[in-house]
């Protein structure tokens, strides 16, 4: 089957991860993705370790996890765009993309002349897209963005975190980078949309993506619930601000999620519990009745949740049709059933592993399904053949090349 981007060319100068998590979703769905790196030391992510890859001695590569998880189906460039040989490969390069991925600062590639007005002028339909943390326009424009300081600005660490009146109270990050991933997500629907948009009109455009903008929509409902009631949502630890009961309780021996979303399920689980009159009782009777008395229907649960084992409630819950879950650490996430059924675990060869473990694309298209035909690329494992192939580079023009520094 032929993968759904086959034939679109990406030109990715990003490094980290939004820009590469964009680049990695392209590159599942068969986009052709070069990534550029500095000579040398490449994305900055290879060396965020450890843990490392080990190669096949058990010996620590020079790819740290970090790298990998954001970095499968691309061909890697060693380049040099500070030299003017070097600048002069990325726009050859950018004349026959489809696409540009760039993070680079406010107006850092206007001096190489890599930046959207220049790389147009080549290239008309090349649709470009800037990923920073603040965005083109704005005061905080000219700032670096960091995913922690997007994470406090947008709110989400107003709402993530025990209580502020309970022991471990206070603001508190997510714990991988989402508006890093968030505005990776965002900037490949973005480029999407635009592909489209130059399949009608012939015409490329630019993009201007923000950390903080991402972040700022990523809020959803919090977002609302200030918007409607002029009042800042406040942290709730593992519970909900908006249903009940919906957190983490301690059965008789480990703990165990509860989802409850509607007044049928919360009967079901009175039911359950032992305890039918809840259902019935005037304060918890409806989903707002639960929230206004919110500390004295959780005080209950509480108790009731651990009469039982985990095993127990998870056997019954599943029975009644009762919403719950579990904690997994990464191990048993690996090792669940339904993880496993559904092949989110896959291994490719690795020149220097023999094999390397990764996640799979969770984009499940029947007519063109993501492809899994290129690792993690070793640092410049394909300059070379990115000059012939692409650029037409004799033999001696990258040798050339490689004696200035440029590649």
């Amino acid at each position: 089957m032929a993968a759904a981007l086959d034939g679109i060319v990406v030109l990715d100068l990003s490094r980290i991860l939004a820009g590469p998590w964009c680049g990695q979703v392209l590159a599942d769905l068969g986009a052709t993705v070069i990534k550029v790196e500095r000579p040398g030391s490449g994305d900055d992510t290879r060396s965020w370790g450890p843990p490392f890859l080990k190669d096949e001695n058990g010996e620590d590569t020079t790819e740290a996890a970090y790298y990998l998880a954001a970095n499968r189906g691309k061909q890697s460039l060693t380049l040099n765009i500070a030299s003017p040989e070097g600048a002069a490969i990325a726009r050859e390069l950018a004349a026959k993309a489809d696409i540009v991925i760039e993070n680079y600062k406010l107006g850092g590639l206007v001096k190489y002349g890599l930046d959207y007005d220049s790389l147009k002028a080549d290239n008309p339909a090349l649709i470009y897209c800037s990923i920073t943390g603040f965005g083109q326009t704005g005061p905080y424009a000219p700032r670096a963005g960091y995913d922690f300081v997007i994470q406090g600005l947008c709110g989400f660490m107003s709402i993530t975190g025990e209580r502020d009146d309970l022991p471990g109270g206070g603001p508190q990050k997510a714990g991988v980078a989402i508006t890093d991933l968030t505005t990776g997500l965002y900037s490949t629907i973005a480029i999407l949309a635009a592909l489209n948009h130059r399949n009608n009109t012939g015409e490329g455009q630019y993009i201007d993506m923000a950390l903080a903008d991402s972040a700022v929509a990523l809020m959803a409902n919090m977002n609302m619930n200030y918007l409607t009631s002029g009042v800042p949502p406040k942290r709730f630890g593992n519970a909900h601000p908006n249903l009940l009961p919906y957190q983490v309780f301690e059965t008789s021996d480990d703990p165990i999620i509860i989802t409850i979303g509607n007044d049928g399920q919360f009967r079901r689980w009175c039911d359950l519990a032992g305890a039918p009159e809840l259902a019935d009782d005037e304060r918890f009777v409806t989903n707002p009745q639960r929230i206004r008395n919110r500390d004295a229907l959780v005080a209950l649960v509480i108790d009731l949740m651990k009469k039982q084992p985990r095993a127990w409630w998870v056997e019954n819950l599943e029975k009644q049709g009762v919403p719950y879950g579990v904690v997994n650490n990464f191990e048993q996430v690996f090792d669940d059933p339904q993880v496993q059924a559904r092949g989110m675990k896959i291994e490719m060869d690795h020149p220097t592993a023999g094999t390397v473990p990764l996640v799979r694309s969770p984009v499940n298209l029947q007519g063109s399904p993501p492809v899994y035909n290129r690792p993690p690329p070793t640092l410049g494992q394909h300059t070379d053949s990115v000059l012939k192939d692409i650029l037409g580079k004799s033999d001696d023009e990258i040798a050339a090349l490689k004696e200035t520094g440029a590649v």
